[in-house]
């Protein structure tokens, strides 16, 4: 195999990366402008929203930058470190930072899963089975699967947004299947890439997954993701209780 990094898949990889991180800021502005937040407390937690996340993506994007998630036949494997660690950050977080949690009941959970539109990327992975440079038992499932994914966000967005009869049924299934499609392709990554845990694709082992930029799919994209989903489960709680947001920081100015 080729392991010599395309040009249009740093392009894609770290574009995909930095237009979700501003799509995701961006958004959540909007939503605390529309929900009525004094401009002082969404700025605050606008401000805090960029701040860890473009932290983040520089942490991720430094440690792929220096090989720490690459893949080592005789090692155990490094990129768990790089997806557990944010979602376990993620959900201390919005427990602990209660403006942030009011933050997120606050945006329309038709936008959290429209968001997820940049799930599409996953066609990258059929594009480097194609091309020779990625083993199918991998390529398949996590690009099929992401795709999938992120095709039905604004349709399933949509249809909440509309109040369709069985807009929550949708939701929830398109989360479960979105959930679904992250653990499998993050199962298959861990068995067909370089280290004591591979059982799959010796003859073509799955190399760029470990290496930059591909990398920043799994310990970026992958966790935000899955934070995501987390956030779309906590929102139908909220609609099903019929919780309302807090004023407190809901008056206009």
């Amino acid at each position: 195999m080729n392991y010599s990094v395309p040009d249009y898949l740093t392009i894609s990889v770290l574009g995909e990366a930095v237009a979700t991180t501003a799509a995701l800021v961006y958004g959540l502005h909007r939503a605390l402008n529309a929900a009525g937040w004094q401009s002082r407390a969404r700025k605050k937690v606008v401000l805090g929203f960029g701040t860890v996340l473009v932290t983040w993506f520089l942490a991720a994007l430094s440690l792929s930058w220096v090989g720490f998630f690459g893949g080592v036949p005789n090692r155990a494997p490094t990129i768990q470190y790089g997806v557990l660690i944010p979602i376990v950050a993620g959900i201390v977080l919005f427990w602990r930072w209660g403006t942030l949690r009011r933050a997120v009941e606050a945006v329309p959970l038709q936008w959290i899963v429209t968001v997820q539109l940049y799930r599409v990327l996953g066609m990258i992975f059929l594009v480097l089975y194609a091309a020779g440079r990625m083993p199918g038992a991998f390529a398949w499932p996590a690009g099929v699967g992401d795709v999938t994914v992120g095709l039905l966000a604004p349709a399933v967005g949509l249809a909440y947004a509309h109040g369709s009869r069985r807009a929550a049924g949708l939701v929830r299934a398109w989360n479960l299947l979105g959930i679904v499609d992250l653990i499998v392709a993050l199962t298959m990554g861990f068995l067909t890439s370089p280290s004591p845990l591979q059982k799959l694709a010796f003859d073509t082992p799955n190399e760029l997954i470990s290496a930059f930029p591909l990398v920043m799919v799994p310990v970026f994209l992958v966790p935000l993701s899955i934070l995501l989903h987390l956030a779309v489960v906590r929102k139908l709680q909220q609609a099903e209780t019929g919780r309302q947001v807090p004023r407190s920081l809901l008056v206009r100015e």
